[in-house]
């Protein structure tokens, strides 16, 4: 019997492969870092052939490290990072371009100019998204625009398009299979959430030709097998969804109301609204979770730019502690923020702002302010911004949430959690497995191949680790104040 399930973690800065049991269980991870690249301010990008030879490396390393032969592999689910966009020569598998990768803001003046021209209102009815450099459209319009061949062989359909999960995908096949599915569709820009298809007219707008796209599948399906060198038989791809939308799986949102926070470099926000694709009216990202059994399920989705990454500059940039973790202690030190409140906007605001012009600021700073205090109001904006989105989130669905389930590498900051908890007057609850990630795309395949039969049979797998209970106290709210009156302050757009 084949006892496992490889997921694929395609991620902005690592390639990694996971192998999970029946139970849900990690039995082994391989990751390998590949180069980050700033050809000018603002630009960032990958090379796509050393993501595809890092990614192959740690599929096949992940499987020597734990002596499991592909034969004892059931199937395999590849999650990714998602905006990141790849064209390349069909007929030569050479990309034509560095991978743009979803950080990069080199096509503002394009959406700019979008926006002026009036379209924004359009983009966002059909796509459920602010019109933004963040996604895939423009960075494909870009990249054509380079050369005039380029548009020339796309018209052609010698080019064809990918974000990560349809790059991985088409050279782990050898070039048979050129597909995506509705979580990273939905991230283009060019795919109506509605239709459920490719958009002529969005296309239309942005110069993308319809033919370099690829097919839409379902994000639980069996695609097809494959065979790397060495493997002793071929194994099934069955599972795709982009990384935010397979971490509400992994937890097990499966509810409309059900909501997950990534605590990463930024915060990723996602609440489940089932069937519904609501249309936010709070600047929230109206997104497609994942497509299963023929259902298409929708989301919300909000994210805070600076989360994690705010500790990172507390060490790096203030010397303040020597590593992250020592951020709890010294916040541990103090009682409360001793009227400090850490306005996190070291990159601008995203939701439910959207001020890219917004400056980060400490205010509230007196003779008696130590570290403690710092580092606590430093905790406290992480939690804040994360609850801004949440609540609006929760304004525009119309449903009331009953807890928040928490992953990342900063959810096991336990003081972090406890003051989400707090500021929210909610329960958090963090998973035993924090690599949710992977897991949720490994439950796509899995559902889609036979391994696991039900959601139902999925569900009794989860377990919890810890659930942070509120606190009453005038404490939270007496931050909640403060920051309400202060950020006011630093914004530059009416949010």
């Amino acid at each position: 019997m084949k006892k496992y399930i490889l997921a694929i973690d395609a991620g902005t800065t690592s390639s990694r492969a996971i192998i999970f049991d029946k139970k849900g269980q990690e039995v082994a991870i391989a990751q390998y870092e590949f180069e980050q690249h700033f050809p000018k301010e603002g630009w960032v990008e990958h090379d796509p052939i050393e993501i595809w030879h890092s990614q192959k490396k740690a599929i096949q390393d992940v499987l020597s490290k734990s002596n499991i032969n592909a034969s004892e592999i059931n199937s395999i689910g590849i999650t990714n990072q998602r905006e990141t966009t790849v064209v390349w020569d069909k007929n030569t598998g050479t990309p034509i371009h560095n991978a743009i990768v979803w950080q990069d803001r080199r096509t503002s003046n394009i959406c700019a100019d979008l926006v002026q021209k009036g379209h924004a209102q359009m983009i966002q009815n059909k796509t459920g998204l602010v019109l933004d450099a963040y996604f895939s459209g423009t960075k494909i319009q870009w990249i054509l625009d380079q050369d005039i061949n380029h548009r020339k062989k796309a018209e052609a359909g010698e080019l064809l398009f990918g974000t990560i999960d349809t790059w991985l995908i088409w050279n782990l096949s050898n070039g048979k299979y050129h597909v995506t599915d509705p979580s990273n569709a939905s991230r283009t820009m060019l795919y109506n959430i509605h239709t459920l298809q490719w958009d002529n007219e969005l296309l239309q707008l942005i110069d993308v030709p319809k033919n370099i796209l690829p097919n839409v599948i379902s994000s639980s399906e069996k695609i097809g097998s494959i065979q790397l060198e060495g493997w002793d038989e071929e194994i099934m791809l069955s599972g795709i969804a982009g990384d935010q939308q397979a971490a509400l799986f992994g937890q097990l949102c499966f509810n409309p109301g059900e909501v997950k926070n990534t605590y990463g470099t930024g915060c990723f926000c996602v609440m489940n609204t089932g069937n519904n694709p609501v249309q936010s009216k709070n600047k929230m990202l109206t997104t497609i979770a994942w497509q299963l059994d023929g259902e298409t399920t929708y989301a919300l989705e909000g994210s805070v730019f600076i989360g994690g990454a705010l500790i990172q500059w507390l060490r790096d940039g203030l010397n303040l502690i020597s590593s992250a973790e020592e951020i709890e202690d010294l916040a541990k030190s103090v009682e409360n923020n001793g009227g400090v409140t850490f306005i996190s906007a070291l990159t601008g605001l995203g939701a439910p702002y959207w001020d890219p012009n917004a400056f980060g600021a400490i205010m509230g700073i007196t003779r008696g302010t130590k570290k403690g205090h710092l580092a606590r109001a430093a905790l406290e904006a992480i939690a804040m911004r994360s609850r801004e989105i949440i609540i609006e989130m929760e304004k525009d669905a119309g449903i009331q949430y009953q807890g928040l389930k928490v992953d990342g590498g900063a959810s096991k900051n336990n003081l972090l959690m406890q003051i989400q908890a707090d500021l929210l007057n909610t329960i958090v609850i963090r998973p035993k497995t924090t690599e949710t990630t992977a897991l949720g795309v490994a439950f796509l395949a899995g559902l889609a191949s036979g391994f696991w039969t039900s959601s139902k049979e999925i569900e009794t797998l989860w377990e919890k680790d810890i659930e942070f209970i509120p606190n009453q106290n005038t404490e939270s709210q007496n931050t909640i104040s403060l920051w309400q009156e202060r950020i006011s302050k630093i914004t530059t757009n009416e949010s």
